[in-house]
């Protein structure tokens, strides 16, 4: 293994030399192409979520009027509607039309016209409709969102189609070629630009484009941007590295020479370490925000070399996926976790163990015979374990990964997606992977600053979990800002340094029996969001 990889730098060291001047243009495009079709991507999943948040916000309206007024159009209703008009910026108006389609009254008692466009849709899982219709004097659609009440009459709540269109859209939306809001009928809502140089284009890949749906609300939103515009912002990038490139080819054969000849290198002796047990666990506790308890732990690895010098992963994880030698490392870790946790998965069953996957455990069933071998005659039981696959990196052969993940299923284990939002899963790829857990990364936790200053991004997780019974647990909670908001937001666990970093076994068997002694169920944590291990 060693001499062949040897043999691979050297080669790759005499091509590298001459490869990143050559190589800047392409290296570059991939990555703007990739960079901004998730911030396309991100746009157009808030632009479709605005949507979504207006049709629910319509709905509850509706409700609360219907049941808090004994009968339509009296001084009651007329009230209740008009509160409902002050609660929010979606909602514009309420209205009631009687059996032969007059309107009897409506919260501004002002004429309301306005023209259907689509048919009444039926919403899954509820009695209203909604019809999309052209609201007069207003330059976009309006949704109306109807449901019979007492005596057949209809009762409706307006509101706007596209939230966030009124109100401003990302710098990226406004450098759209186009962007189609429709129902997923094919019923045109709102189009800003022009789809002609789109639709005309040979060559797609000059442009850059993203969809999203809106939840289980039938509205669709695509977006199309040209790449040139977008390629236009990294110019100095570009020339950057260009100058980059060409100092880095003068040096890099010497580089790459000299590494590969460093026998003490930390990848060359990765397979002597695994087979040393210099590899160790860390347990980082997950805490449950509502009660303070430890709900369990993901299990990070450590390479602590003979002279104590700890090696972070970044410095080998990548290396053991490109190598093969993330299977045995996994496999090795396992029987660790193994002999570390009995004795508290017999105290605590109640505790789960997050172990981390690479995408090359998916593309065969042998991680599910590991699995059993490794815990099958062991006091930690399958339905303890949590196994995580990160949305970094795709992968290969997705049947193959779903017969894995029910393999897992089967066993009574779970599935987490780790980094969840930074890579490349969506909704298809959630409902259809079998996910039980949502993970989200640190870079979205990062983005709370204040319990009461909403982050729509971190709330769109939260209710795209809810929606598919996910579990979610938050990655990366620092402070206590962050631990309230995510807890006020109904996210009940968490991990992050707030709590504890990845510690020894020890240190976490000490730590989880004395914290589940200490809080219970019905713990106030409001000021005990503090203790960091």
């Amino acid at each position: 293994m060693r001499n062949r990889i040897y043999h691979l730098l050297m080669l790759f060291a005499a091509i590298g030399a001459f490869v990143p001047v050559l190589a800047v243009d392409t290296l570059l495009d991939g990555y703007v192409r990739e960079r901004e079709s998730a911030k396309l991507q991100l746009a157009v999943e808030e632009l479709a979520n605005s949507s979504r948040l207006s049709v629910e916000a319509g709905i509850a309206s509706l409700q609360r009027v219907i049941n808090s007024s004994p009968t339509v159009c009296s001084p009651t209703f007329m009230r209740n509607a008009r509160m409902e008009l002050q609660k929010g910026v979606a909602v514009k108006q309420v209205a009631v039309t009687g059996q032969n389609g007059a309107q009897m009254c409506n919260a501004l008692e002002t004429e309301l016209v306005y023209a259907g466009i689509s048919q009444k849709i039926g919403l899954p899982g509820r009695n209203e409709t909604l019809r999309v219709v052209s609201v007069a004097g207003q330059e976009r659609p309006w949704f109306i969102i109807s449901g019979i009440v007492r005596g057949n009459n209809v009762v409706s709540t307006l509101v706007l189609s596209v939230p966030r269109a009124d109100f401003g859209m990302t710098k990226i939306l406004a450098e759209a070629t186009v962007v189609h809001v429709k129902l997923t009928n094919g019923t045109e809502i709102y189009t800003l630009g022009d789809s002609t140089p789109f639709d005309q284009a040979r060559d797609r890949t000059a442009f850059v484009e993203a969809e999203s749906i809106a939840g289980d609300i039938p509205v669709r939103v695509h977006a199309v941007v040209p790449f040139d515009i977008l390629r236009l912002e990294y110019a100095g990038l570009d020339v950057s590295f260009t100058i980059l490139a060409s100092i880095f080819s003068a040096g890099i054969l010497w580089l790459l020479l000299r590494l590969v000849q460093r026998s003490n290198n930390a990848t060359f002796g990765l397979e002597r370490a695994i087979q040393a047990g210099e590899l160790e666990p860390r347990y980082q506790p997950i805490i449950n925000l509502q009660t303070g308890a430890i709900e369990g732990c993901e299990v990070l690895i450590r390479w602590i070399k003979p002279n104590g010098e700890i090696i972070a992963p970044g410095s080998f994880i990548e290396y053991a996926e490109i190598s093969g030698l993330a299977i045995p490392m996994t496999l090795a870790l396992l029987e660790m976790v193994r002999e570390d946790l009995e004795e508290l998965a017999i105290e605590q069953p109640q505790l789960k163990i997050g172990i981390n996957l690479f995408e090359r455990h998916f593309s065969d069933g042998a991680i599910v015979n590991d699995v059993t071998q490794i815990f099958g005659g062991s006091a930690i039981k399958f339905d303890q374990l949590v196994f995580e696959i990160t949305e970094r990196q795709p992968l290969a052969d997705v049947a193959d990964a779903n017969a894995t993940i029910a393999a897992l299923h089967d066993l009574g284990a779970r599935v987490a997606l780790d980094d969840a939002g930074t890579g490349h899963s969506n909704l298809a790829y959630l409902q259809t992977m079998g996910i039980d857990i949502i993970k989200i990364d640190k870079v979205f936790t990062d983005l709370i600053t204040e319990r009461s200053k909403a982050v729509p991004v971190i709330d769109a997780f939260i209710i795209m979990a809810r929606d598919l019974n996910m579990e979610v647990v938050a990655e990366g909670v620092e402070t206590r800002e962050q631990a309230l908001y995510l807890r006020g937001r109904g996210v009940t666990f968490a991990q992050g340094f707030l709590f504890s970093p990845a510690i020894e076994r020890d240190a976490y068997m000490d730590m989880a029996r004395k914290l589940n002694r200490q809080y219970g169920e019905n713990a106030d944590l409001e000021d005990d969001i503090t203790f960091a291990a």
